[in-house]
């Protein structure tokens, strides 16, 4: 078996027409932006303003001082308005950055635009391209559906994890959830709905369907999200595996997770006796502030036996494009080297709680440091790991897998939808999908 990002999606060459409609604050009104002198001043976009403006604000600082003729301007945007605030400035034809945070949820829709510049060239000539980790390059290649050209360079990646409760596995003399035998029978024992403590918590609301699709495949273990040019979403192990998933709710679970997005997911975690949470690393910072260190502990998700191979969902990897109607290209490609550089991306990391793309910060001593982080790096890594890669390049895949799908999601857990049902109508609006997007290629 074949492991690391590459597998999962049939990805074929996409055509994507490049229609360049935007320019950048400063931009000469050449719709191609200009290298620059490699100084004065570049507009930077965080596409997780407010959760990431400290660190990012200790980067820029550090890279002025390295850098004192080049002069970064933050701009802090929301990561739930990032992509609206992006499609805005492009429609408008002004106000784009130079340098934009960018995740590879809406990277193809930002390419099929003309926002971004291919980096190959300026990747190949700085030395950074021997220090990324191959497979987030191969990730954000695949992205735009042909896998020949990087339009941003990777800094982090998420995972999902299996959050447990060790005090509460050790009380009831229970092994950790390593396996799905072991998962399933903690949720049962752990579960005394009339004290009010559960074995599980899910995410039946907003953010719900990505979970269930973790759940699904990591269950399953099957290794690709197409079948020629359907969608595995309703074989029949992925349906089971999503009965098996649906009937936590309200039995080992909370029945107010029928509306639980993040925010009430992980209240519910850490604000009463639950055992397990299944989330990214991004929640390991709450776990540690409500608990404290060494009571809350993160796995991959289960496996079916001890010491078996892991099947996960791909998560989106974040990174920093280069927008091409910029007039400083120089200046704002030094800036994208620096914050992707050994030193800066281990501090940005570090601060996030993700995985990073520099691979020299494995050895870093906070990686061993938070155990869940380096389960996580070495079951990504592990050659038997296989990664499903989810079709992000389809302009549709936000809105079916969000308002398209999440009430069926609920109506599934309220026993108003069968799992045959749901996993087709998916499937259904995911082909259809897919055959548009082949045609139009």
């Amino acid at each position: 078996m074949r492991a690391k990002w590459t597998r999962g999606a049939t990805v074929v060459a996409t055509g994507l027409v490049l229609a360049v409609t935007a320019t950048a604050c400063g931009d000469s009104g050449d719709d191609g932006g200009a290298e620059g002198e490699g100084a004065g001043k570049i507009v930077f976009w965080d596409n997780n303003g407010g959760a990431r403006t400290d660190i990012w604000n200790e980067i820029i600082d550090a890279f002025e001082d390295e850098h004192p003729d080049i002069e970064v301007e933050y701009v802090g945007v929301p990561i739930a308005d990032v992509q609206a605030k992006y499609d805005a400035a492009i429609q408008g034809g002004s106000g784009l950055p130079d340098v934009g945070g960018v995740s590879t949820s809406y990277l193809a829709n930002l390419v099929a635009q003309g926002a971004l510049d291919p980096l190959d060239e300026r990747l190949a000539e700085s030395g950074l391209a021997d220090e990324l980790a191959p497979n987030m390059l191969e990730s954000v290649r695949s992205t735009v559906g042909g896998g020949d050209e990087l339009f941003s360079v990777p800094t982090s990646a998420n995972q999902g994890v299996l959050w447990y409760r060790t005090d509460l596995f050790d009380e009831a003399g229970l092994e950790p959830p390593t396996t799905w035998d072991n998962f399933f029978t903690a949720a049962e024992t752990l579960t005394d709905r009339g004290n009010n403590a559960f074995g599980f918590t899910l995410r039946g609301g907003e953010g719900s369907i990505a979970h269930a699709l973790d759940m699904m495949y990591a269950q399953s273990g099957i290794d690709s999200f197409w079948d020629g040019d359907q969608t595995t979403v309703n074989d029949p192990a992925n349906v089971e595996a999503l009965e098996r998933y649906a009937a936590l709710y309200g039995v080992a679970t909370p029945e107010a997770d029928l509306n639980s997005d993040f925010t009430n997911m992980v209240a519910t975690f850490t604000g009463g006796s639950v055992g397990m949470l299944q989330h990214n690393l991004g929640s390991y910072g709450d776990h540690t502030a409500a608990f404290g260190e060494g009571v809350v502990d993160g796995l991959p998700m289960p496996a079916d036996a001890e010491g078996g191979n892991h099947t996960f969902v791909s998560n989106p990897v974040d990174g920093l494009g280069l927008f091409r109607s910029s007039d400083n290209k120089a200046a704002a490609w030094a800036f994208i080297e620096f914050a992707a550089s050994h030193a800066m991306n281990s501090r940005w990391n570090e601060s996030a709680g993700q995985i990073p793309a520099n691979t020299e910060v494995m050895n870093d001593p906070w990686i061993a440091q938070a155990p869940p982080t380096q389960a996580a790096v070495e079951a990504l890594y592990d050659e038997n790991t296989t990664i499903v890669q989810l079709p992000y390049y389809l302009p549709d895949w936000n809105d079916i897998t969000k308002a398209g799908t999440e009430p069926n999601f609920q109506r599934l857990l309220l026993g108003e939808m069968t799992a045959q049902e749901f996993a087709d109508d998916l499937a259904e609006q995911l082909n259809e999908a897919q055959a548009e997007w082949l045609e139009q290629r």
